[in-house]
Formats: C-alpha cells, structure tokens, sequence
C-alpha cells in the first residue's frame, strides 16, 4: 500500500496560463522547484515575477512578441490542436524522464479550462504520469488502488472516482463508496492524520486548504 503525502510536492513544476497563484502553498511549490516549464500564455505574468524558468512551451499564439523574440532559444512551438499547453509541457517533462509534476496556474479565467485541466490529471495518470495540481484552495491529485493519504483533522477532503467498482476508507467522517456521480465524493472531512482507502482503480483526491 502506497503512502501519498501532498506537502511533499515534486521538483519539476508546469506553471499553466489560468491565475497566477497567489497561495503560500502554490507559491512554496513554484519557487522550491528545480525545474519550470511554463506554458507560453502564461510566460507573460510569469517572467516579469524573475523567477527562472528552463522552457516556455505551446502553441505560440499566447505569449507577447518581445518575449517570444527574447527567450526564442528557451521556446518550443507546437502547433497541436489535440493537446492543450499544460498537456505539452506535462509530455515535454515525461520526455525527460520526469513522471512526478506539479502544475500551478491551471484554474482560473475559464471556468471551462479548469474543468478540462483537472480532468487531464486522469489522462496523465494513464501514461504512467502521476501529476497534481496546486491551486489557492486546495490540491488534486490522482491515485490507483490502496493508499494511505496524510490529512489534518479537521480537513475537508473529497473523492471523484473514475472507475472503481470498489471503494472506501478509513479516517473519513462519512462513508465512501464507489460514486457514479462527482458531486457524490465531495465534501468530506478527515477525522484522523491520516486516511486509508482501500479501491481497485483509479480515483481523484482533493485536499482543501
């Protein structure tokens, strides 16, 4: 059974064109990573902060002309219409042999991008990608099978479940079971440090903060 402790955030961020984060935690996560990949829309709030960076990547429609031109030998340009800019730098990364990623700057501005941005953490998760995302208010983050997750008592927890005809856990103040609805899982408390679920696929866990 595998132990996941989101605190414990990985060295490689992708930094998305949503808001900027102004969390303590987003924050921490950004400017403690050894490697940054932000996606060209989002170069033009993320430079100007002087935070390094070691790519820009995307499509190249978003970012201004003078820091495209600029940084043009730290830019990859991708014209895919079938993967958005956080899918290219998350593939850039596992290209590098990079499989654990924290991306910050995914929610906002678009409710619809923020949508599709969570959702893609299960696609990533396919691949063999274990990615999380990092917002203001909480943390999502995939998972498959038994795990034990470190929560704060007291903290409110939920569940999306994307296939599991098994699952439950430990340390929850309400049951849990396998949902065929998202809305089912949300909402939840921790009563315990930690919390064990015991599932046979894959599933969502969103930490607030």
């Amino acid at each position: 059974m595998k132990t996941i402790n989101p605190y414990k955030y990985p060295s490689a961020v992708v930094v998305g064109n949503g808001d900027f984060p102004q969390g303590s935690l987003a924050l921490e996560v950004l400017d403690h990573a050894q490697t940054i990949v932000v996606c060209d829309g989002a170069a033009n709030a993320y430079i100007p902060t002087g935070r390094p960076f070691d790519m820009i990547i995307g499509d190249g429609d978003s970012i201004l002309p003078e820091l495209k031109s600029r940084y043009s030998s730290r830019i990859i340009i991708s014209s895919c219409q079938e993967t958005n800019d956080q899918t290219k730098a998350v593939s850039y990364l596992a290209e590098q042999g990079i499989k654990e990623i924290a991306i910050v700057g995914a929610t906002g501005k678009r409710d619809d991008h923020t949508l599709g941005n969570i959702s893609l953490l299960m696609e990533y998760f396919k691949q063999g990608i274990t990615a999380c995302i990092y917002t203001d208010h909480g943390i999502f983050m995939p998972t498959l099978g038994d795990t034990i997750i470190t929560t704060q008592p007291g903290q409110q927890i939920s569940i999306f479940n994307f296939g599991c005809k098994v699952l439950s856990a430990e340390g929850l103040k309400y049951p849990i079971r396998p949902f065929e609805s998202w809305w089912q899982g949300t909402l939840n408390e921790a009563t315990a440090s930690q919390c064990t679920f015991k599932a046979d696929g894959a599933y969502l866990i969103y930490w607030a903060l």
